[in-house]
């Protein structure tokens, strides 16, 4: 049983297939498959099984892969000793973002982390659906992913920690009848033509909550994920949008109002592998990020 072995066998659990751990770790599927008839030597009892065309993870496999992410953070913070031990407090950082995080988040990162002897921030923007972005962790030291406050847990394979929970609004073109309301239900916005997100993305779970309260369906006429462009929609009439409170820009021609009668409000959590934090480097723009966010609710309060 070596790391390696161990590290295979835990994005096996992860992905679900040999082929698509030779793909993430950029080998064949014959040398995965090597790889775990080797780690099944050493071990007593089966660690996978066949279901249908593909093989899986037994229980035996299972404890083990979970039993491998407390190796590798072990084996990760043993190798960061001596980097810490040097202070080297500069190291490369990623960071990846969904679109209107990235917008409101990495102004702030790359302001609060400059000078000598910070880390070196590489940033890139990721906007996917929410069952995609724990596998991102794999790419990234430091993923911000958004989930519905009601919304599913992030898996137990990744670390997270929730930086805003934000609420969402309804947005409406100025001069819409609805914007004289101070606040609206779902009865109010279910017979108005909507712009929403793209099937798969948070949103659309409140988008659906609407309208189970309202008990008529929606009028969906646009998909548009980007909020800057739902937005320059909203303003010039194509319908209403839900938008995020503090970290979607501000609009001339639209106007938010808070909704009543349903759970409106997302997570914008920071989602890591366990041993990334064990780099002194991750740790500093993990703080960073915690204060960009206190900054972006206070501007919004």
């Amino acid at each position: 049983m070596d790391e390696r072995q161990l590290r295979i066998l835990r994005e096996l659990g992860d992905l679900g297939s040999v082929s698509a751990v030779a793909e993430a770790l950029h080998v064949t599927p014959s040398a995965i498959s090597q790889q775990l008839r080797l780690l099944q030597r050493s071990i007593p009892v089966p660690l996978t099984e066949r279901a249908g065309r593909r093989v899986v993870l037994t229980d035996a496999g299972r404890a083990l892969a979970a039993a491998a992410i407390e190796v590798e953070t072990a084996l990760a913070r043993a190798r960061q000793a001596i980097t810490d031990f040097a202070e080297q407090p500069d190291g490369n950082v990623s960071v990846s973002a969904f679109h209107s995080a990235a917008s409101a988040f990495f102004p702030l990162l790359l302001r609060g982390l400059t000078g000598p002897c910070r880390p070196r921030l590489t940033l890139a923007d990721e906007d996917v659906a929410q069952d995609r972005f724990p596998a991102l962790t794999r790419d990234y030291d430091l993923v911000l992913a958004h989930r519905l406050d009601h919304g599913p847990q992030w898996p137990r394979t990744v670390t997270s920690a929730t930086l805003l929970r934000e609420p969402l609004d309804v947005a409406l073109p100025v001069g819409h009848p609805l914007a004289s309301k101070p606040l609206l239900s779902p009865r109010d916005v279910a017979d108005q033509p909507w712009i929403t997100v793209h099937d798969g993305f948070p949103l659309m779970a409140t988008i659906e909550a609407i309208a189970g309260v309202a008990d008529r369906r929606l009028d969906i006429i646009h998909r548009i994920n980007d909020f800057a462009v739902a937005a320059e929609a909203v303003a010039a009439g194509g319908g209403l949008a839900l938008m995020p409170r503090w970290t979607a820009r501000a609009h001339s021609g639209v106007v938010l109002r808070p909704l009543r009668g349903v759970h409106a409000r997302r997570h914008i959590d920071v989602l890591h592998r366990p041993e990334h934090a064990a780099r002194k480097a991750v740790r500093t723009v993990l703080a960073e990020l915690h204060r960009a966010a206190a900054t972006i609710q206070g501007r919004g309060l």
